[in-house]
């Protein structure tokens, strides 16, 4: 996989918002990529609403196509997610970016992009956007910074009871499940095989958890993994009567007739300790009783 150049200090940062409108000003995100040593470029659909976009799907092709092409924008963050990447991907020529590749960055919807820049065989970053800045931990924007600008990026954190210890390495790839399992079998699905599988999801109900791993599994996405990292499975809702199954069992049983590594409560997701990661690189992930390490190559 490529990796784009990384940053430095007066380089030129554009926020496009592709999916849903936004709430809030971008005044948080605006001031940190600036104390970074950014210049900061604002899409047009920073401001614009239709419906619950930030505007048209024609604008936010058109807004994300002129970031990709305009050769003095080094990295191209995305100011949040919601629904409608989806809408504009194949409407996008992400062609430019193999020539002068450069960084895409945000996490849930942006997922769809990810993927598509796994398939065209860049690396991107699953990382804090601006919406989410002012509720994110110093640790998640430090890694982001970490990550632009070419630092060395290594995880340790507490280990989970259900975790199944290991060791493995792979080319780290995933995101949203939601995402992940929408785009099966279409333009930009990818490959998992050989791969370190990440997920998280937000404000799903069990059920649904489980049809999405179902899915997954039953597309074979799971039969040749060499390990697979969970973030955040946030706000998880159960139905009346309960489903009966936690994140973490649904995927443990799905799991159970492989025996890659599967480490959970990773510090990635719609969580305020985001951390950035590094998809379409090689990693190493460390699964030990006590503990576990997630390493890029």
């Amino acid at each position: 996989m490529t990796h784009p150049p990384y940053l430095k200090k007066g380089d030129k940062i554009a926020i496009t918002c592709p999916a849903k409108s936004l709430k809030a000003p971008m005044t948080d995100a605006i001031a940190l990529l600036e104390s970074w040593g950014l210049e900061v470029v604002l899409g047009k659909t920073i401001n614009a609403v239709h419906f619950q976009f930030s505007g048209s799907d024609e604008l936010r092709a058109a807004d994300m196509q002129t970031f990709i092409n305009d050769n003095e924008i080094k990295a191209i963050i995305a100011a949040r997610g919601g629904y409608g990447c989806i809408r504009i991907v194949d409407e996008i020529d992400w062609t430019p970016l193999i020539k002068n590749p450069k960084w895409i960055i945000g996490f849930s919807d942006i997922t769809v992009f990810h993927m598509q820049l796994q398939k065209m065989g860049l690396q991107s970053l699953h990382a804090q956007m601006p919406s989410t800045i002012s509720d994110s931990s110093k640790a998640g924007l430090e890694s982001l910074r970490k990550a632009l600008f070419g630092e060395a990026m290594a995880y340790d954190f507490s280990s989970c009871q259900e975790n199944r210890n290991g060791v493995c390495e792979g080319e780290l790839v995933g995101g949203n499940l939601t995402l992940l399992a929408t785009c099966i079998n279409s333009k930009n699905d990818i490959d998992y095989n050989n791969k370190i599988l990440f997920i998280e999801d937000v404000g799903e109900y069990a059920y649904a958890i489980d049809r999405m791993i179902r899915t997954l599994d039953r597309a074979g996405k799971l039969k040749k993994l060499n390990g697979l990292l969970v973030g955040g499975f946030t706000n998880i809702k159960q139905d009346d009567p309960p489903f009966g199954y936690s994140v973490n069992e649904i995927i443990n049983l799905i799991v159970s007739k492989y025996d890659f590594p599967v480490c959970f409560n990773f510090p990635a997701g719609h969580l305020p300790d985001n951390r950035a990661l590094v998809l379409g690189r090689d990693a190493m992930l460390e699964i030990n009783p006590g503990n576990a390490k997630l390493s890029f190559k």
